[in-house]
C-alpha cells in the first residue's frame, strides 16, 4: 500500500521546491483590526535549482492577490489554478530566466486559519485588541503566499505597520525598548521552515528572564508569567550542555490570551505559550522545556514533511525529560515518562494498528492528524529505549552528532535511517540490531520486547486508589504532598464506572470541579461526564468558553458527545466558537457536525 508514496515529497504543498527555491523572503504588513486583515506584499528572493524552470508554485489559502510583479515592478502573469480542501490555492506565476525575486501585493481574509483577531474583551486587559498567528502546520500559506512547505527553510525581514500605542512581535530578533510609534522592524538571518513565520500585536509588556530569555505577556499577566517561568535561563544551560550552545541567540516567550490552540509553539527566538501553564506552582512548566527543547530537535534539525513529524516530537518529548530531570528533579521526569505513556496506551486502544507507526502516512488527509500521539509519545518511547540500550554517556553522544550532522536541514525517517544505519548500528551493533530499530520506526504498537516505564513515585496513588475501591471515603484518603502529576495520575486510573454518590464524595473532599489548574480540571470533567454527573456542566461551560487549547476542548466536546448531552454542546459551542482559534474551529466544525 505504502510503495505508491515517494516519502522524499511533501503531499501537503504545492511548491516546486525541486525547481525553484525561496530562501529569502521581505514582508511589509499593514495591521487592521478593523478590517481583521492583514494587508502589502512579500518579496520572495529565488534560487533557481533548475535553469530551464518557468513557473514558480506556490501555497496560499483565501488571500486575495492584488497583483505579482518583478523587483522593478514588471508586471508577471499569475493564476490560481488549483483549489484543494486541505491545501488550499496552488498559485502559480509565470518567470523568465532574469526573474529573481518577485513581489505579491496581497491581503488576507478576515477568517484566515492562521490568524486570530481579537476583542479587547477577549484581552486580559479589555482596552486594546489582539492579534497572533499559528501557522503549523500549513497555515503559514493563510497570511503569505508563499512555498509552504518544512522543506523550504526560509531567512526573511520584516516591516509590520501596527496601531500606535500596540507592540508588535515576531519569530525574530525583538527590541522589548522599542518605541510604540506605530513601525516595527525585524530580521531572522538563520535559516527556518516556514511553519515556524509568527506574529503577534497587541498590549504587550515585558519580562526579564535572564542574560537572553524573557516573556512577553499583556502587562495583567506578565509578573505571574515571570514568576512561572523563572527557570527558563537554566533550562537553556542544561540543554546547552547536552546538545550544544543555543543556535539561536535568545530565547523569548510570549503568553498569549486563552484562546491560543496549543500549549506552546516553538517558534524560533518567540515561543508562543498558553497562558493555562500558569498555575502558580511551576508544575506545568515541562511545555516551556518542550518548546525550548524544540530549538534543537525541531526547528535545528526538522521534519522534511507532515509524515516525518516524529522526528521534531519524539527527540524532543525525549530531551525535554532530561531538562525537566536536571532542573526538577528525577522524581518529576519519571512521573512525566509513566504519565505519558498512559496516554500513549490509551491512543492505542483507540487507534487502527496501521496507523500505530512512527511515520504518519496521512499524505492525502489533513496534516493536523499527524499530532497524536504515536508521533510524540510512541516516538519518545523509542529514543528511551535507545539511551537504555546504550548508557547515557554513549547515547548524548550519539544524539548530539545527530543533531550537528543535520543543523539547518530538514530530513526524512528514511534519511535517520540511513544516518542510524551508518552510526548507532555500526558503534553499537552489540546493543541494537536493525530489525529493533525497523520494529521501533515502521512497527505497527509498540515493540513486544518493550518495557513501560514505572516510578515509585505513584505507589501512593496506587494506594489511594485501592482504598477508594475497597470503599474507603474519599476525605479520608492521604494526598498530601500530591504533585499534579499525582492527581492526574489518580483521575486517569479511576474506575471507568462511578456513582454520582462516589463522585460527589471525590468533588466535596478535592474541590476538583473548582480545581484552577487546567490539566487537572479537564482530567476531573472527562471522568464526570463519562458519568453523566451533569453538576459538572456549569463548570465545564465556563472552562469551554474560557479555554481555547485544544489538548483540552477537543477531548471534552468527544466525552460531552459520547455521553450524549447533545443539547448541551449547542449552548457551549455557541458561547465558546467565536473566541476559539479558526484552526481550532474547523477540526470542532468537524467533530461536532452531527449535533449542530
Amino acid at each position: 500500500m505504502l510503495e505508491q508514496w515517494d516519502n522524499s515529497r511533501d503531499y501537503h504543498s504545492f511548491a516546486n521546491t525541486e525547481q525553484v527555491c525561496v530562501k529569502h523572503l521581505s514582508l511589509m504588513l499593514d495591521v487592521d483590526f478593523e478590517s481583521k486583515q492583514l494587508t502589502g506584499l512579500v518579496e520572495l528572493n529565488l534560487t533557481y535549482l533548475d535553469d530551464n524552470t518557468r513557473e514558480l508554485l506556490l501555497d496560499l489559502r483565501d488571500i486575495t492577490i492584488f497583483n505579482v510583479t518583478t523587483a522593478a515592478e514588471q508586471a508577471l502573469e499569475y493564476a490560481i489554478d488549483k483549489e484543494d480542501e486541505i491545501l488550499g490555492q496552488r498559485l502559480c506565476i509565470k518567470l523568465d530566466s532574469t526573474v529573481s525575486s518577485v513581489k505579491i501585493h496581497y491581503a488576507t481574509s478576515p477568517e484566515a486559519q492562521g490568524l486570530q483577531w481579537l476583542t479587547p474583551a477577549q484581552t486580559s486587559g479589555k482596552k486594546l485588541p489582539f492579534l497572533f498567528s499559528q501557522s503549523q502546520p500549513i497555515n503559514a500559506r493563510s497570511w503569505i503566499p508563499l512555498q509552504d512547505t518544512p522543506k523550504a527553510r526560509v531567512t526573511f525581514d520584516a516591516v509590520i505597520n501596527a496601531p500606535k500605542g500596540m507592540r508588535a512581535v515576531m519569530s525574530a530578533m525583538n527590541d522589548a525598548t522599542a518605541a510604540l510609534d506605530g513601525r516595527f522592524s525585524f530580521t531572522m538571518e538563520k535559516a527556518m521552515p516556514t511553519h515556524l513565520l509568527a506574529i503577534a500585536v497587541g498590549d504587550l509588556a515585558f519580562g526579564r528572564l535572564g542574560a537572553r530569555t524573557g516573556v512577553y505577556a499583556e502587562p495583567e499577566v506578565v509578573d505571574s508569567a515571570v514568576a512561572e517561568f523563572e527557570d527558563t535561563e537554566s533550562m537553556v544551560e542544561v540543554a546547552e550542555s547536552l546538545l550544544g550552545p543555543y543556535p539561536w541567540g535568545r530565547y523569548d516567550m510570549i503568553v498569549l490570551p486563552p484562546s491560543f490552540p496549543f500549549g506552546g509553539m516553538e517558534n524560533p527566538r518567540l515561543a508562543f505559550m498558553t497562558p493555562t501553564l500558569i498555575a502558580g506552582d511551576k508544575s506545568l512548566v515541562s511545555t516551556v522545556a518542550h518548546e525550548l527543547a524544540h530549538s534543537w530537535t525541531g526547528n535545528l534539525v526538522s521534519n522534511a514533511t507532515w509524515r516525518d513529524l516524529w522526528l521534531n516530537e519524539g527527540f524532543t518529548t525525549y530531551f525535554t525529560n532530561r531538562i525537566v530531570e536536571k532542573v526538577f528533579g528525577k522524581e518529576l521526569a519519571e512521573l512525566e515518562v509513566v504519565l505519558e505513556y498512559g496516554r500513549l496506551k490509551d491512543a492505542i486502544e483507540s487507534t487502527d494498528l496501521a496507523a500505530q507507526t512512527l511515520p504518519a502516512n496521512m499524505q492525502t488527509q489533513d496534516p493536523n492528524e499527524a499530532f497524536n500521539r504515536f508521533t510524540y509519545d510512541k516516538a519518545s518511547m523509542f529514543v528511551h529505549d535507545l539511551e537504555k540500550r546504550l548508557g547515557r554517556v554513549a547515547f548524548d553522544k550519539f544524539l548530539y552528532e545527530y543533531v550537528q550532522a543535520f543543523a539547518f536541514e530538514a530530513i526524512t525517517t528514511e534519511t535517520f535511517v540511513e544516518y542510524a544505519k551508518k552510526t548507532l548500528l555500526v558503534e553499537h551493533s552489540e546493543l541494537i540490531g536493525e530489525a529493533e530499530l525497523m520494529g521501533w520506526i515502521y512497527g505497527e504498537g509498540m515493540p513486544q520486547w518493550f518495557n513501560a516505564p514505572t516510578s515509585n513515585s505513584l505507589d501512593k496513588v496506587t494506594e489511594a486508589l485501592l482504598a477508594l475501591e475497597a470503599g474507603k471515603a474519599a476525605a479520608d484518603l492521604n494526598t498530601t504532598g500530591w504533585l499534579v502529576h499525582h492527581w492526574q495520575y489518580f483521575l486517569s486510573n479511576l474506575p471507568e464506572v462511578l456513582t454520582h454518590d462516589q463522585l460527589e464524595s471525590l468533588d466535596g473532599a478535592f474541590a476538583l470541579t473548582q480545581s484552577s489548574n487546567a490539566e487537572i480540571a479537564c482530567d476531573w470533567y472527562r471522568v464526570a461526564i463519562r458519568n453523566n454527573y451533569a453538576a459538572v456542566l456549569p463548570a465545564v461551560s465556563d472552562y469551554l468558553v474560557k479555554i481555547g487549547r485544544g489538548k483540552f476542548v477537543r477531548p471534552l466536546y468527544a466525552e460531552l458527545l459520547k455521553a450524549g448531552f447533545n443539547s448541551e454542546i449547542k449552548k457551549i459551542y455557541a458561547l465558546a466558537r467565536e473566541g476559539y482559534h479558526p484552526s481550532i474551529v474547523v477540526m470542532l466544525d468537524a467533530q461536532l457536525s452531527a449535533v449542530l
